[in-house]
């Protein structure tokens, strides 16, 4: 592996589109910023200044308590984490000139197989759209459309070191212990077609594909155009751990293909895998990575350049690129890469060598404190849990219910703070019934 090296110092840098260069000491009001992710974005920008909204804002509320507040910040920008800018909130930005950037997690995610309450490794943040949004150009987009690859050859060595480090480590977005996970089912012989299931409610999806399309459509259209062949379905990480839900059952495709139910790392589920078909997952790169043909039907950052079948063209990507230069403009230059541990800056390359150390060893315990952890509820005899806290009586017949709508570690979130557990949730209706329960602020 090479020496780590920060994209940065690379020759044809200053050319780059849109470059992120930090807050630069402004007042960033955050938009739809879940309370555990607070302690980290406060590390990793400790030139911010951050003020966040309530995560659920109506229109009517922001006219109300924020616009004034914005206007007297005294220069500021707005940061949303993905594509949750209130539309009042965008008006106002485009009335007032305010920079507006997006926010999501970068390629290299965590140590953990699933999404998860720790810091990431990696952030993408795009002044325009989120990169998955494919009904506008991402800065993603424009770099890709426009980086001058073939003169930044330090930059190319660096793709070609960096892709050749992740196949042998293999490395993904989420990962687990070394050798902590099921492998990929064995190989029946002949063809064999791998289908990448997402969570289908997803904002990558609906963004990122103009057509309405389930994981088990997808299923469907692999084995018409594969007949004969073997069909695996790998239904998404966080659907199979109840993390998220889905919106298709795998059971009413069970009968065409063979659902792979274990917690497979995704570096074994593509072992022995001759096409991948994906609406618009990230682990279809992670395909073309190791010389697999993939089928989108939506359109991802890396479809469009030449390297996918695609199903859903993008009349706006007119240019033929390279694996290793879609790789260079995702990977290296575009997003922004920390140790979780410390909260400082890294590289791509020092966050592999801190993946694959902490596999081995584990990872340390982070300085960055964690909101779940510093902010647990205690009993109170007053406050918002009521008289005597009789309130805190709710807490563990509630946890059993909610882990069985959910899961365990929904109930454990709960636990730890039962009033903001219901104001976070994405659910109207579970956000009304905790207001209910829980009627006063924490």
């Amino acid at each position: 592996m090479p020496a780590a090296r920060s994209a940065d110092s690379d020759p044809v840098d200053s050319q780059l589109p849109s470059v992120f260069d930090g807050f630069g000491g402004k007042s960033v009001f955050a938009f739809h910023i879940h309370h555990w992710k607070r302690p980290i974005l406060e590390a990793y920008f400790p030139e911010a200044h951050f003020r966040y909204l309530p995560l659920h804002l109506s229109g009517a509320e922001f006219r109300k308590v924020w616009v004034s507040q914005v206007k007297n910040s005294g220069g500021c920008v707005f940061l949303a984490w993905g594509i949750n800018l209130p539309q009042e909130a965008h008006h106002l930005a485009q009335e007032a000139s305010i920079p507006v950037y997006h926010m999501e997690d970068g390629f290299l995610r965590s140590l953990n197989p699933h999404a998860s309450r720790t810091p990431p490794f990696s952030l993408s943040i795009d002044s325009r759209v989120p990169y998955f949004d494919c009904t506008a150009a991402s800065d993603l987009e424009i770099l890709l459309q426009t980086y001058p690859f073939e003169r930044d050859a330090v930059l190319m060595r660096r793709a070609t070191a960096g892709i050749a480090a992740l196949l042998e480590l293999r490395i993904s977005k989420y990962n687990g212990p070394k050798d902590g996970g099921a492998r990929s089912h064995a190989r029946k012989g002949g063809k064999r077609v791998l289908v990448l299931g997402q969570v289908e409610d997803d904002a990558s999806i609906k963004r990122g594909c103009l057509t309405s399309l389930t994981n088990n459509d997808v299923v469907r259209l692999a084995a018409e155009e594969n007949k004969g062949a073997e069909i695996v379905y790998r239904p998404h990480p966080d659907v199979l751990s109840g993390v998220r839900s889905g919106l298709s059952d795998p059971s009413e495709v069970e009968s065409i293909c063979e659902i792979v139910r274990d917690a497979v790392a995704l570096p074994d589920a593509l072992e022995g895998v001759d096409h991948v078909y994906t609406i618009t997952s990230l682990a279809g790169f992670e395909a073309l990575l190791r010389g697999i043909p993939v089928t989108v039907m939506g359109c991802p950052f890396y479809a469009g350049w030449g390297l996918t079948d695609d199903r859903q063209p993008n009349v706006r990507r007119q240019r033929k690129l390279t694996l290793h230069e879609v790789f260079a403009g995702a990977y290296l230059l575009y997003p922004r890469y920390f140790n979780p541990v410390s909260g400082r800056r890294s590289t791509f390359e020092e966050c592999l060598e801190m993946i694959a150390a902490w596999q081995e060893a584990g990872m340390p315990p982070s300085a960055i404190v964690s909101a779940e952890t510093a902010d647990a509820v205690r009993f109170a005899v007053w406050g918002p849990y009521g008289i005597l806290g009789w309130r805190h009586l709710l807490t563990f017949p509630l946890a059993k219910i909610i882990a069985q709508i959910g899961d365990p570690s929904d109930a454990e979130t709960y636990k730890r703070d039962p009033i903001r557990f219901f104001r976070e949730l994405s659910d109207p209706r579970y956000r009304r019934i905790g207001r209910m329960l829980y009627p006063w602020e924490p």
